[in-house]
């Protein structure tokens, strides 16, 4: 990720005032929920709120189901799911507005509705859903429900402007996991955020979306939208960013695993970081870099009970607790590497080197003399991994091996079925002196640095 730059301090101190809520789709759901939302940002008005909301509960998960079954064409059954959405959006809307806002809203909604009908298409002729397809697929989702939250602001008696979170956060390339590019970005969200502050609007904008600097839709990764309400409070020198959830806070523990899980008052920056790269549900692992560059607290609250005051993140705590939860990440696989005789430093740079070329990150790295052995969150490119391994030239004639009878030459390559997660891979016998390649799937725990009994 590129440098964050340092904001200029004179020039936001007049704003030190300004809130960024974030919403999820849970808080979205539905009327009710929608309600809520408008009620909390009713009460914030004195802190001139910029409101990011995500896509309504599961429709990012049925937009990826649409465009899956486009690509494997199923292109009629991918537009009944278009379908049940529009009309999911339809009568949320028929709830929140009169006859005649229901019908504006639903005519700008049919905009992209029939944009997502047309990428359909264009999925089902090319057989794939490209990555570039999908950011600009997925990330209309985020279009519809902030377009909806504000309208409903609007017929809430709310002051509310509905702004194209693509001309503000400007990204580089990397399609499904971009990077914003940092001066740009500050430039474009000052640019268009302060003209509707500074008369009193409450700006609403998508999350999880941007844009290249020549148009082209991009994505920040799945759970995106909170990393966009902390670029967008960074770029304002925000007071506080807000993340709306449906839980009470950051808990000790996952309480769909734990019900003893208790809520956690305060943590540093380092610790939230730490539980949400592994696998603590609440924030999003890129979320906390801007906050914390420029010191900006974050604030994790229920919007379905605004009265608990959540967990606040900031930059250091004194309580004192040593250990204050443990998170559980699902689905990792460790992988370990094995070479013959030992592992030589270059060797380990070599591995490494051939992860990133497929876009692996590593969530862990152990190293002995005799074993390299990694945590890694996806299995899909590892007979591709295990390919270029047994090939590179440090290994010399140890990596000799035979091609099985699934193709795999040269390696012991081990993949299990864990928690009904199907890994299918290649399995191959090595002849005594190959390089080793084994994979199995499980979960992987952290503990951050309270006594949690």
């Amino acid at each position: 990720m590129s440098d964050l730059p340092a904001r200029n301090k004179e020039a936001v101190n007049w704003r030190s005032d300004f809130v960024v809520m974030k919403f999820g789709g849970t808080s979205v759901e539905d009327a009710a929920a929608i309600r809520r939302v408008s009620q909390l940002v009713r009460r914030q008005r004195r802190y001139r709120p910029i409101v990011v909301v995500s896509a309504l509960a599961e429709v990012t998960d049925q937009l990826v189901t649409a465009g899956k079954s486009a690509a494997e064409g199923k292109r009629e059954s991918a537009k009944e799911i278009l379908e049940r959405l529009r009309q999911r959006h339809a009568e949320v809307a028929a709830e929140l507005l009169s006859a005649d806002e229901h019908k504006s809203l639903c005519s700008q909604l049919e905009r992209a509705f029939q944009l997502l009908h047309t990428l359909i298409d264009s999925i089902a002729a090319d057989g794939q859903f490209a990555p570039r397809v999908q950011d600009h697929f997925l990330g209309l989702g985020e279009f519809l429900s902030s377009k909806l939250l504000s309208f409903a602001f609007l017929a809430g008696g709310l002051e509310a402007a509905w702004v194209d979170a693509r001309q503000c956060i400007i990204t580089d390339a990397a399609h499904t996991r971009a990077t914003p590019l940092w001066e740009e970005t500050n430039q474009r969200v000052e640019s268009v955020l302060l003209p509707l502050l500074q008369t009193g609007r409450v700006p609403v904008l998508g999350g999880f979306v941007g844009s290249t600097r020549d148009g082209i839709p991009t994505t920040l990764g799945r759970g995106g939208s909170d990393f966009s309400a902390a670029i967008v409070g960074a770029a304002l020198g925000a007071q506080r960013i807000e993340i709306w959830t449906d839980v009470d806070g950051v808990m000790t523990t996952d309480p769909d695993l734990c019900v003893d899980a208790r809520l956690i008052e305060k943590l540093s920056f380092d610790e939230a970081a730490e539980l949400a790269y592994f696998g603590a549900k609440v924030l999003h692992p890129a979320t906390l870099l801007p906050a914390m560059r420029h010191d900006i607290p974050v604030w994790v609250r229920n919007s379905r009970n605004p009265e608990c005051s959540g967990t606040e993140i900031l930059a250091h705590t004194s309580d004192g607790i040593e250990v204050k939860a443990i998170s559980v990440k699902c689905g990792v696989a460790s992988v370990d590497v094995e070479p013959l005789r030992w592992l030589a430093p270059e060797l380990v740079r070599e591995v490494c080197d051939v992860f990133e070329r497929h876009h692996y990150s590593l969530d862990l790295l152990s190293a002995s003399r005799g074993s390299l052995s990694v945590l890694v969150s996806t299995t899909a490119a590892l007979p591709a991994i295990a390919e270029e391994l047994q090939g590179l030239p440090s290994f010399g004639n140890r990596v000799k091996g035979q091609a099985g009878e699934d193709g795999t030459y040269g390696m012991d390559f081990e993949l299990k079925r864990s928690h009904d997660t199907e890994v299918a891979a290649p399995a191959a016998h090595s002849p005594e002196e190959t390089l080793i390649f084994r994979t199995t799937c499980g979960h992987q725990s952290a503990v951050c640095g309270h006594d949690i009994h």
